[in-house]
């Protein structure tokens, strides 16, 4: 057992670094980094994608213009050289690579370039409200499943397991943001009930509600948001729990039990329900990690959540480089460890 584990630990090391080697390489190739940003947003051509694509030509030439315009007049080459001292890119890729990891395995992430706010703190602030979408959601997945795969497996072959695989495997396939669009349809107002909030994860008078009150809003805009998170997962921990009590079942230790006559259900809930949730509990961290970090972003999109899914999506689309590999770095790390 320690030599598994001490190989898992020792394993880590070289798949975060390849992970990490490959994304700052490939940033290296794509266009519109933090100081392009900046200078174009100075030079008045608004974002600088809209420049490479030449969407901000018309701005920039109506702004070249104005005489007092600071863009008309060309912006100073040390200005330029003080945003690239500031960003680091004054330094060969491979040195700031180095750097970068150097203070990352002391865990110092620096701080965004455009929030004043150090990275950890960033991760910090949008964390209760994924680990809030990321806990429930498991927690769910697992509440149904688990009874619902000891069912299937007790009547394996039956007009009910048929119609159970067939439903799940059906909400299997049924992506996470569709599934989320046709509940905020028919239950938020759309074109038929509304049930629950539209987006938010609290109503706008929370402060002012009694403890009760706060848990029931709390519950009441929770609710579409994990039902859309969790639908995915109901499939595969559902086939994973019946797969393993059909296998347990099959063994000797439970055909020698029933012949000495022990209750059906003495022997599914006291011997197989044991051995059969090993492997089904075992992956719980795993599970978690996976709703937490993964398959939720364009739900929370679709929820008006602000988590760390959309924090790393604005970060990407900043170019807000401490924000992307920061978060990189821990959740990696985090996924790496389960």
């Amino acid at each position: 057992m320690g030599a598994y584990i001490l190989r898992r630990l020792l394993l880590i090391i070289p798949t975060l670094l390849g992970i990490m080697v490959i994304n700052f390489t490939l940033v290296q190739f794509v266009p519109g980094g933090p100081i392009e940003q900046i200078l174009a947003q100075m030079e008045g051509q608004g974002d600088v994608f809209e420049s490479i694509s030449g969407g901000g030509a018309e701005t920039f030439d109506n702004a070249a213009n104005d005489d007092g315009y600071i863009g008309a007049r060309g912006l100073p080459q040390e200005f330029i050289e003080e945003l690239e001292r500031e960003f680091g890119s004054d330094y060969p890729p491979l040195l700031r690579f180095l750097y970068m990891m150097w203070r990352y395995i002391r865990f110092y992430f620096g701080e965004s370039f455009f929030r004043s706010i150090s990275v950890v703190d960033l991760v910090i602030e949008k964390m209760p409200v994924s680990i809030t979408l990321g806990l429930w959601s498991t927690l769910i997945a697992y509440l149904v499943s688990i009874p619902l795969g000891i069912r299937k497996a007790i009547r394996d072959g039956s007009r009910f397991d048929t119609w159970t695989s067939a439903l799940i495997i059906v909400a299997y396939a049924i992506p996470g943001f569709l599934f989320a669009i046709m509940l905020l349809v028919l239950f938020a107002g759309g074109s038929y009930l509304q049930w629950f909030p539209l987006r938010g994860l609290t109503s706008e008078n929370f402060d002012e509600l009694s403890a009760a009150g706060k848990v029931v809003d709390y519950l009441w805009h929770i609710t579409l948001p994990v039902l859309a998170s969790s639908i995915a997962g109901f499939a595969t921990l559902t086939l994973l729990t019946k797969n393993s009590f059909l296998d347990e079942i099959k063994k000797q230790y439970v055909v020698t039990a029933k012949a000495k006559g022990l209750k059906e259900s003495s022997v599914l809930y006291g011997h197989v329900f044991r051995n059969a949730m090993l492997i089904v509990i075992a992956g719980f961290p795993a599970a978690f990690v996976s709703i937490f970090f993964t398959g939720a972003f364009i739900i929370e999109i679709v929820f008006s959540l602000d988590v760390l899914g959309l924090l790393c999506c604005e970060a990407v689309l900043n170019r807000d480089y401490p924000v992307v590999f920061g978060t990189l770095f821990i959740f990696s790390l985090m996924g790496l460890s389960v």
